[in-house]
């Protein structure tokens, strides 16, 4: 497998030292229920592990989960409640959300509170190898004793210095540019004890205690959104680099970004389609298709419109799939082999999934060509299913309502709409209750909570 790296700019070949291979993947901070954007990442990380899995491969993913940081502290204090109930709460919703897109949880799922003793630790190395150093309660990395600081993101100091993002306090830092690993304490925010005071890590310092901590020093692959390459990714590349003396990763792997109206999808912009909204409109299959309908380098616009057009490539290959399997006679069966073949080359060449869906659609046309022939479609039609499951395609029937269990994804829209609620998102919050109205559902807001009905006939 062939895979961009970040780091070097080149399409560079997968070659792990024995058939493990380590996958770190910065999650979400969970101070707000999850978008689209963080949809579309998950899709493809998760997507990359299974396509190794199906080449042979095991996989150790790790996914961590930021849940301490200002907008964490900010947003617990509004809600009345501790950061750890706040994470406990938005993480549920978060995960139970990938289940309903079949992503394949991570086999860790670490937070930044429970890594304590570790950051302390990698501090202590840093600040004895002279590459960090205490001011004022807080501690900071010296960027500039870091030989190739910049490499990931091709920047600069001069371009680094003019950007916005450089914070300058001239009465704790000895440069800029340097940045916090370890920020002392401040009153109404939660603290842990350190030989350099009380105080919280910095937003940096987690991922470098957890990837070396559950994977190693060096991983595999090292995955994120392309808004993480500075400073997140190159801050995490420094340090864990000067603490261990070796690289952190043999290939840094960042998706594009989703956009709406042309703008970055986030939650400072307010524009952000939440993933319960999204699933209340359009079933797994379809948005997973739309994930992988473009290379997952490049930027993707949502719209309904464009989601809604891939459930017609869904129930093409569902179709396929489910078509009562021809015996065949004297007519040789369809051999999948070279559908297979496009499938595996496209994956192969730095997972390029418009490519792989294209060789799905050539199949399933050929499954119905051949059936109409009295050519036998057992084997390809298993194999299409097969490789469908490869990007995480159910290819499962939409079920008629009320033939389904479908309490836990009411239950997950209700404590979506009280988390836009506090957000005050109040239109996508009014939104997502005005679309459940219209597939039959009322809530209905009281002293104890929000409650959910199904409408009468």
């Amino acid at each position: 497998m062939r895979l961009y790296n970040t780091l070097s700019g080149d399409i560079e070949t997968l070659t792990p030292d024995d058939d493990l291979v380590k996958i770190y993947v910065c999650g979400v901070t969970p101070y707000s229920i999850s978008h689209v954007g963080h949809a579309m990442r998950a899709v493809v990380f998760d997507v990359i592990r299974r396509y190794l899995e199906f080449s042979g491969h095991v996989v150790k993913h790790v996914e961590n989960f930021t849940d301490v940081d200002d907008k964490m502290i900010k947003r617990a204090a509004e809600d009345g409640i501790s950061i750890i109930e706040l994470a406990e709460r938005n993480i549920a919703i978060y995960l139970r959300e990938m289940d309903m897109l079949n992503i394949k949880r991570a086999h860790l799922y670490p937070r930044a509170t429970q890594e304590i003793p570790r950051i302390r630790e990698i501090i202590s190395g840093l600040i004895d190898k002279g590459l960090a150093y205490c001011g004022g309660g807080d501690v900071y990395f010296r960027v500039r004793a870091h030989d190739g600081y910049g490499a990931l993101g091709r920047r600069t100091f001069d371009n680094m210095m003019a950007g916005a993002r450089v914070e300058v306090d001239e009465t704790k830092k000895e440069d800029p540019m340097d940045f916090a690993l370890w920020k002392g304490h401040k009153p109404g925010e939660p603290s842990w004890d350190s030989p350099w005071g009380p105080g919280r890590p910095g937003w940096h310092i987690e991922c470098s205690a957890m990837a070396m901590g559950y994977l190693g020093a060096t991983v595999d692959i090292h995955g994120g959104g392309q808004d993480l390459v500075f400073p997140h990714h190159e801050n995490e590349m420094a340090q864990s680099e000067g603490f261990s003396g070796k690289k952190i990763a043999n290939f840094w792997v960042h998706n594009g970004l989703i956009r709406q109206d042309g703008t970055k999808m986030s939650k400072s912009e307010g524009n952000l389609v939440t993933v319960a909204d999204a699933l209340v409109r359009h079933s797994s299959d379809a948005l997973r298709l739309f994930f992988l309908s473009s290379h997952y380098r490049s930027p993707l616009t949502y719209t309904d419109e464009v989601v809604d057009s891939q459930q017609r490539g869904v129930e093409r290959l569902r179709n396929a799939v489910d078509l009562p399997a021809s015996p065949g006679g004297t007519t040789a069966p369809l051999d999948p082999t070279p559908y297979e073949r496009s499938f595996v080359d496209a994956m192969d060449d730095d997972l390029n999934t418009p490519r792989a869906i294209a060789a799905l659609f050539d199949m399933s046309r050929e499954i119905n060509r051949a059936r109409e022939a009295g050519c036998g479609t057992a084997v390809a039609q298993r194999k299409l299913s097969l490789l469908a499951g490869v990007l995480g395609l159910t290819l499962t029937p939409p079920e008629e309502k009320g033939d389904v269990d479908v309490s836990p994804l009411l239950e997950l829209l209700v404590e979506t709409r009280s988390e836009l609620r506090s957000a005050k998102l109040f239109d996508q919050a009014d939104g997502l209750r005005n679309r459940l109205d219209g597939l039959g559902y009322s809530l209905e807001d009281t002293p104890t909570g929000t409650e959910w009905h199904r409408k009468g006939p």
